[in-house]
């Protein structure tokens, strides 16, 4: 059921939108009455969701860390939905390693895709809404991006300059262009899926105060507000949605 009346027939393209946050959110905004592109590198996540979600406007392959690719893709967004209001730039990978053990190639795949990905693709968008004079752009960071993580040097090096980037760009884009991120903490996605056992998942739980994953669908909602009119004051912020993590250090009683 839409609850934001406002984002009825906006022009919404969600990077990464294959699975995961990306596809809860697709979902989101089609049954907000948004018409919605989701570009994905993998082109069968794409035929899978365009089947999942049968009111999507538009799916287009595209490698975001490719500056020709994510061309095209907007290329594509002007010529079958006539521009852009909503961009949520979500694509992102993380790969679990010790920083000694993370060799320059990993390093510049992560920052490639989580970090160069969104800049083409916020530049991309912003060039178009500068024309119109109004959009909104929500960016997937990650609390990681908020303080460290082991493992994950190039992930959280990644996010933190997402946050900034946003930070910055909500800046010098005020008033017409509305810029945030969003800070998930665990999310229950397939790429979580892919590194963690059920007894690590487990584990993870217990250090979170709210004792479990978010789903991507409770994301999801989060974009849905701030893209709303609702949130219409908001911008140059990162908001975590964590279930407590950050808050400070959780002793369980």
């Amino acid at each position: 059921m839409a609850k934001y009346e406002e984002l009825k027939d906006k022009r919404v393209v969600i990077t990464g939108g294959g699975s995961g946050i990306g596809q809860a959110t697709a979902q989101r905004f089609v049954d907000e009455g948004a018409r919605v592109c989701i570009f994905d590198i993998n082109e069968a996540a794409l035929t899978e969701t365009f089947r999942l979600i049968p009111g999507l406007a538009d799916t287009q392959l595209v490698d975001v860390s490719d500056e020709d690719s994510v061309k095209n893709g907007f290329l594509a967004v002007d010529k079958n939905l006539g521009g852009i209001d909503v961009l949520i730039s979500n694509a992102g990978i993380s790969v679990r390693n010790r920083f000694i053990d993370t060799d320059f190639a990993q390093w510049r795949k992560v920052m490639s895709v989580n970090l160069d990905g969104m800049f083409l693709c916020c530049k991309e968008a912003v060039v178009r809404m500068e024309k119109q004079r109004s959009g909104v752009i929500l960016m997937t960071a990650s609390n990681n991006g908020m303080e460290g993580h082991p493992f994950y040097t190039d992930y959280n090096a990644s996010k933190a300059a997402v946050i900034l980037m946003g930070r910055t760009v909500a800046l010098e884009c005020a008033p017409w262009l509305r810029i945030n991120s969003v800070c998930p903490g665990y999310v229950l996605t397939p790429m979580q899926r892919a590194e963690y056992s059920d007894e690590a998942l487990a584990v993870v739980n217990e250090g979170i105060p709210m004792k479990r994953h978010a789903e991507p669908s409770e994301v999801a909602a989060l974009y849905a507000f701030l893209a709303s009119d609702e949130a219409k004051y908001i911008t140059g912020q990162f908001i975590p949605i964590d279930g407590g993590e950050t808050a400070g250090k959780y002793i369980p009683i």
